[in-house]
């Protein structure tokens, strides 16, 4: 387990000549930022996991099988990660302001997959903003946006007791 870990980390520090493992890191650490919303609410819905499925094929053009997978390979670095900054760190230097805007996007369309925000949610939505430089107004802009389309889709809040926002 130990040398997994490390060649995990590895793989986040040490420059990347290949360009398909490098696309994979960014694959990964994607992810991982998204898996990282779903284990934010205590409750992990089919909705959840569904959004983040579609939103990670819809990114990297991935097959499901390949998108399975990388949900796999995410929930496991996602559970021995002790931060995001290796995550955030690797798109901050690949990834250009619309595409880091548009991670923060997918984000929001997980937390809001099964009708509403948990806070543990929306604290995981800022902290990542933040290591994104996400300028306020966007990250805003983007939450409304996913927020309203969620509440096009007609999906109710679960569990008042747990929510932060409900949805009209």
């Amino acid at each position: 387990m130990l040398r997994t870990l490390k060649d995990l980390f590895d793989s986040f520090t040490a420059p990347v000549a290949d360009p398909l493992a490098s696309e994979h890191s960014l694959q990964l650490a994607t992810a991982v930022l998204l898996v990282e919303v779903m284990r934010a609410d205590p409750v992990i819905g089919d909705d959840e996991r569904a959004a983040a499925m579609r939103a990670l094929r819809e990114k990297f053009a991935l097959a499901d099988d390949e998108v399975e997978r990388l949900i796999e390979l995410a929930t496991t670095a996602a559970a021995e990660a002790y931060d995001y900054q290796r995550f955030t760190g690797q798109l901050n230097r690949v990834f250009d302001a619309g595409r880091k805007l548009r991670v923060i996007e997918l984000m929001w369309q997980v937390a809001y997959a099964d009708g509403h925000l948990h806070a543990r949610e929306a604290h995981v939505m800022k902290k990542v903003a933040d290591l994104l430089y996400i300028p306020h107004a966007d990250y805003i802009h983007a939450k409304l946006a996913a927020r309203d389309a969620s509440s096009s889709r007609g999906v109710l809040p679960l569990n008042p007791n747990t929510l932060v926002e409900r949805l009209p």
